[in-house]
């Protein structure tokens, strides 16, 4: 009779247990977890603070007893593993020895906490990882004299629990030391998620590092960033994770930098007889080829699958990912996947990019709401390269697709031609994605040049260059704001003022979302300018930006 021992409780362990049982019925099974919980959500336990999830018990995926009753799972809990040798397979815990045939290592990864001053000797404040974190939360935190929470570190989980505070009428401050809150986007996502936090009441503090706490009876009393001291009640630490693959690398297993195991496509470690699975191991970046951190529950349930069959003989495939991501925002939700411009420019590939918003559903539907979508792809062969997205409506199924269109190698010109589902309250005729490929085919044919608010910027503080900055929207729109020291010549009205433009001087056009702006920039065109380009997302993307940019006077022939 094999035995399979799988190390790990939380998603992947369970995962890999259940699968090895439904492949081999006869195989001796057991499963160790050192805490009193098997598969809970951690991803859930933000939106249980503020009761969008109504239960602790609703946290709870798979209670023990079924893992015992439908599986024949020997679920050992509070059992911790303290020591494994590879060489003889042994496993020792805190209650034992056990032999194994193959292992599964599922320890998953635990909460990094900096050794801040103060922290030590403080007992109010919590990561946000385990059930144990959770119940200290809602105890703590949740309590009615806790009016002041400070959360540090703003990636998907401290955005997600600073929402759920303030849902839940407390007063919150968030601080990332990034330049921008939820750093895996490109800045200006982040900022416009920032945004919206503000408009909610959130205090949000960008590009300050915590270093002290300022402590009274074991108590922080407030949080010196920057050179403010914050008052608070109670401190949740979100600042990052780290793998728990100590007992493994120890014996020699090869792991990238941060500890995470590096594993094959079967989810074999470099020892042999070892299978991982979960937030402690590295898989491929489908689109670097490099070994790659995705901490992701959907990564740790595939991997955990793969490794429990491959442990009993079968031959599943984890082929690897490429970081899609989405969270909410309040009523708004941003998404990614593939690489975006920050990983593009650490890595030198030469990349272009088409900015469009779009409507998510048809202007004459109720409730039509904007998607802003960025997608980058190769200049050369025109593959995908990845996208980032954000709004109020559908942008769940605009990531998904272009995560498919991603690991299918299509090019940002077949975007034009996917047969996408329409019906007006789902979708305009032209889907969002539709029309990024539209967009990016004028640009390839010359027919539409972006600049984006922040290469608009650059060329204003770096080009000596005069330039015209033209606003096309209406009178009315033009004088509820504009950016500074725009000249207005509405779209209607352009091809009867043309002479009042410089043929030889840059044209930078700019409407309310970008449309008029590229009908602007063929009138131009067409009209011998010299130069023009279109402002990316128009005056929108402008004012979510909030640039404070001042420009020359614009020229005026």
């Amino acid at each position: 009779m094999e035995k399979i021992i799988v190390i790990g409780g939380l998603s992947a362990g369970p995962s890999a247990a259940a699968k090895a049982r439904r492949e081999n019925e006869s195989a001796e099974i057991i499963l160790f977890e050192k805490g009193a919980n098997i598969s809970y959500a951690t991803c859930g336990m933000p939106y249980a603070l503020s009761g969008v999830i109504e239960s602790r018990a609703d946290l709870i995926v798979v209670e023990p007893s079924l893992m015992r009753e439908r599986f024949n799972i020997d679920v050992r809990l509070e059992e911790e593993v303290i020591q494994i040798e590879t060489e003889s397979k042994n496993v020792i815990t805190t209650k034992g020895n056990y032999q194994y045939d193959k292992l599964i290592f599922a320890t998953g990864a635990r909460s990094i906490v900096p050794p801040i001053e103060g922290v030590a000797d403080s007992t109010n404040w919590s990561t946000c990882r385990t059930m144990g974190d959770f119940d200290k939360i809602m105890k703590e935190a949740m309590a009615s004299e806790s009016k002041n929470i400070t959360v540090v570190g703003a990636g998907l989980i401290g955005v997600e629990v600073a929402e759920n505070l303030i849902e839940a009428g407390k007063n919150v401050t968030l601080i990332e030391g990034a330049n921008s809150i939820l750093p895996m986007w490109d800045a200006k996502f982040g900022f416009f998620a920032q945004s919206e936090l503000e408009n909610k009441g959130i205090k949000v503090i960008t590009g300050n590092f915590v270093h002290r706490f300022a402590t009274e009876n074991n108590k922080i009393k407030s949080v010196h960033v920057g050179n403010h001291d914050i008052d608070t009640d109670f401190v949740i630490l979100s600042i990052g994770i780290r793998p728990n693959t100590e007992l493994l690398t120890s014996q020699g297993a090869k792991h990238i930098g941060n500890g995470a195991l590096i594993v094959n496509e079967n989810m074999e470690t470099s020892i042999k007889d070892v299978y991982a699975a979960g937030d402690n191991v590295s898989i491929k970046n489908l689109q670097t080829g490099e070994h790659d951190y995705f901490p992701l529950g959907t990564h740790s349930n595939k991997g955990g699958r793969a490794a429990g069959a491959n442990a009993v003989g079968r031959n599943i495939k984890v082929k690897g990912a490429y970081k899609t991501a989405i969270i909410k925002v309040f009523g708004y939700t941003m998404a990614r996947t593939g690489l975006n411009a920050t990983a593009l420019n650490k890595l030198g590939i030469d990349y272009k990019t088409v900015v469009s918003m779009a409507g998510a559903t048809p202007g004459y539907y109720p409730g039509k709401t904007d998607l802003i979508s960025e997608i980058y792809y190769d200049p050369t062969t025109k593959v995908i390269l990845g996208g980032e997205f954000f709004g109020e409506v559908g942008v769940d199924k605009r990531v998904d697709v272009l995560s498919t269109a991603i690991y299918a190698k299509l090019k940002i010109t077949d975007l034009a031609q996917l047969d996408l589902a329409y019906a007006p309250p789902f979708s305009p005729a032209k889907d969002p994605l539709v029309v990024a490929g539209f967009v990016a085919e004028n640009i390839n044919e010359d027919k539409c040049s972006q600049i984006s608010t922040a290469e608009f910027k650059e060329f204003k503080e770096e080009t000596k260059e005069d330039f015209i900055l033209l606003d096309v929207r209406n009178e009315d729109e033009y004088n509820e704001g504009h950016i500074p020291n725009a000249i207005n010549i509405p779209l209607p009205v352009l091809r009867k003022n043309l002479e009042k433009l410089d043929k030889n001087k840059k044209v930078i056009i700019y409407c309310q979302k970008g449309l008029r702006g590229y009908v602007a920039r063929l009138i131009l065109k067409h009209n011998d300018f010299a130069s023009t380009a279109s402002i990316a997302g128009g005056y929108k993307i402008w004012e979510m930006m909030k640039e404070e940019i001042t420009i020359p006077e614009p020229s005026m022939v």
